[in-house]
């Protein structure tokens, strides 16, 4: 498969301009190179026969790490301003940051 080009570096200078972005003409071809290789891959793991294979979401088994909701006693105000650096009654004071 070597040798076949699925991307040009015309079409890599496309996608830089509608990207707005500066690239060097190394960098294109460096990036047309990098690009063809994925696609190439690509091409090849599409060879592969998967029928009968389940579709997937993820590589491993992902499963919900949350714990048990259950209501339990709240902090309080007391201890949750004990560390405040600077307090006005019942709330925590933060400088102003809008005039």
């Amino acid at each position: 498969m070597e040798g076949i080009l699925k991307l040009t570096t015309q079409d890599v200078e496309y996608v830089a301009k509608l990207a707005r972005l500066d690239v060097t003409n190394q960098e294109k071809e460096k990036f047309t190179a990098q690009l063809n290789d994925i696609l190439l891959y690509i091409d090849k793991l599409n060879e592969l026969d998967t029928t009968g294979v389940a579709s997937m979401s993820h590589a491993i088994a992902v499963t919900n790490a949350f714990r048990e909701d259950k209501v339990s006693e709240s902090l309080g105000t007391e201890r949750a301003l004990a560390n405040a650096p600077d307090t006005r009654g019942e709330f925590f004071r933060v400088p102003k940051v809008i005039d």
